[in-house]
C-alpha cells in the first residue's frame, strides 16, 4: 500500500493509534507533521481528512498531549505543535517560536452514576476542588446534596480519574481550580502536570473517557467531544456570575467574549473562570506553536496554507465536532501575525 493510501486510511478512520504509527514512518517530502493536544484531535483529524481530499496535502498529527507537542516543536522534530496551554511570550522568544489560536472548546467534568442525565448534576468550582483534593470522598456527601435539591445520590465512593500525561486539558482544569479554591492553588497549583492528591491516571482525553465509562462512581475531566462520543454524563458548573451552566458551543463562546486578544502579546490568553452570566467556567483555547524561522520555509508555507484553510473554509466543520470557531476579526489578526512574525 502506498504512503498516501496509508495516510488516507489513518484519517478516514480517525484512529489515534494508526496516526501515531504513521507518524513514525519516514515522512514523504511535502508532508506536514504535528504533535500535541488530544483536546483538539477530533477537530484536527476531520480538518486533515477534508484538506487531503481537496488538495492532496497530507497532515500527519500525533495526539500525545500538549506537553509532548511543546517538547517536540522545541526540539524541531515536527512542523507544528498544538497546545491547550499557551506559552508565555518570553518563553516563545527564548525558543524562537510563535503561537496563535486555532479553535475554542471546553473541559467538562464527567461522571459515571446510574440514572444521571447530562447536565443534571450541579457542581461548583470549590466543590470540584474538594473532590480532587480527596476531601469529599462519597457521592452521598451533604455538600453535593446541598446544591442538588431533590436528587438522591448513592452511598458510593467517588473514584477520581485524571490525566497521567503532560496535558493542556489538565492545565486548564487545574488553572480553574486554582482560581476558585485557595487550598488547591497553594498545595497543587496549575500546569500540564501536577502532583495529584488522589486519583487514578489515564493517558489522553480518550483514555480518561474510557476509564470513566467502565468505573461506577468515577469522576474525571475531558474535552466535551470525548464525553459526547462515549455518551458520558457531564455536570453543569456554577460560573463566576453565579449561574449553573451546561457545556455548549454558546457557553464556550461566552467565555472568550471578553478576551482582549489585541492587547495580548502572542495571543497569550487563558479562558478559565471568565466573566459573563452565560460563560462556561472551564473553556480552553487550542494554540498552534511554530518556529519563527523555519528550517524548511516551503513546509512552513504549506502548514500556514492548511491553517489558513482551517480558519476560513474549515470553520463550517467546528459545530459538528462541538468546538467554536474563531471570530472573523480574530482570524484577521492571526493572519496579520503570520505576515509579521513567521519567516
Amino acid at each position: 500500500m502506498s504512503g498516501s493510501r496509508i495516510c488516507w486510511s489513518v484519517w478516514h478512520r480517525v484512529s489515534v493509534a494508526c496516526a501515531i504509527a504513521v507518524f513514525f514512518m519516514s515522512a514523504r517530502a511535502g508532508e506536514i507533521t504535528g504533535a500535541g493536544s488530544t483536546f483538539v484531535y477530533p477537530m484536527l483529524s476531520k480538518w486533515a481528512a477534508t484538506y487531503y481530499v481537496k488538495t492532496g496535502q497530507q497532515v500527519n498529527y500525533q495526539a500525545t498531549g500538549s506537553g509532548n507537542g511543546i517538547k517536540q516543536i522545541k526540539a524541531g522534530s515536527v512542523d507544528f505543535g498544538a497546545s491547550d496551554m499557551p506559552l508565555k511570550p518570553d518563553e516563545l522568544r527564548a525558543a524562537g517560536l510563535v503561537q496563535f489560536p486555532l479553535v475554542i472548546g471546553g473541559v467538562v467534568p464527567v461522571i459515571n452514576l446510574d440514572g444521571i442525565a447530562p447536565g443534571q448534576i450541579r457542581l461548583t468550582g470549590p466543590l470540584l476542588a474538594d473532590i480532587f483534593l480527596g476531601k469529599v470522598v462519597n457521592w452521598s456527601d451533604p455538600a453535593i446534596a446541598a446544591i442538588n435539591p431533590g436528587m438522591r445520590f448513592p452511598p458510593q465512593k467517588i473514584v477520581v480519574v485524571h490525566r497521567s500525561d503532560s496535558s493542556g486539558t489538565t492545565f486548564n482544569w487545574a488553572d480553574y481550580l486554582s482560581k476558585v479554591n485557595g487550598e488547591w492553588k497553594a498545595s497543587v497549583g496549575a500546569g500540564t502536570t501536577v502532583k495529584w492528591p488522589v486519583g487514578i491516571g489515564a493517558n489522553g482525553n480518550d483514555g480518561v473517557a474510557i476509564y470513566l465509562k467502565n468505573v461506577k462512581g468515577a469522576i474525571g475531566y475531558v474535552e466535551l467531544a470525548y464525553a459526547l462520543q462515549r455518551k458520558l454524563p457531564y455536570a453543569s458548573v456554577q460560573n463566576r456570575g453565579g449561574n449553573y451552566v451546561a457545556p455548549t458551543r454558546e457557553t464556550f463562546s461566552a467565555a472568550v467574549a471578553s478576551a482582549a486578544w489585541q492587547k495580548s502579546a502572542d495571543f497569550y490568553q487563558v479562558a478559565t473562570d471568565a466573566p459573563g452570566l452565560n460563560a462556561w467556567p472551564i473553556a480552553g483555547v487550542v494554540f498552534v506553536i511554530m518556529p519563527r524561522t523555519s528550517r524548511s520555509p516551503a513546509t512552513a508555507k504549506d502548514a500556514l496554507a492548511f491553517f489558513r484553510w482551517a480558519l476560513n473554509e474549515g470553520q463550517a466543520d467546528t459545530g459538528a465536532e462541538h468546538y467554536v470557531s474563531l471570530p472573523p476579526d480574530l482570524v484577521r489578526q492571526v493572519e496579520s501575525y503570520w505576515d509579521e512574525n513567521i519567516r
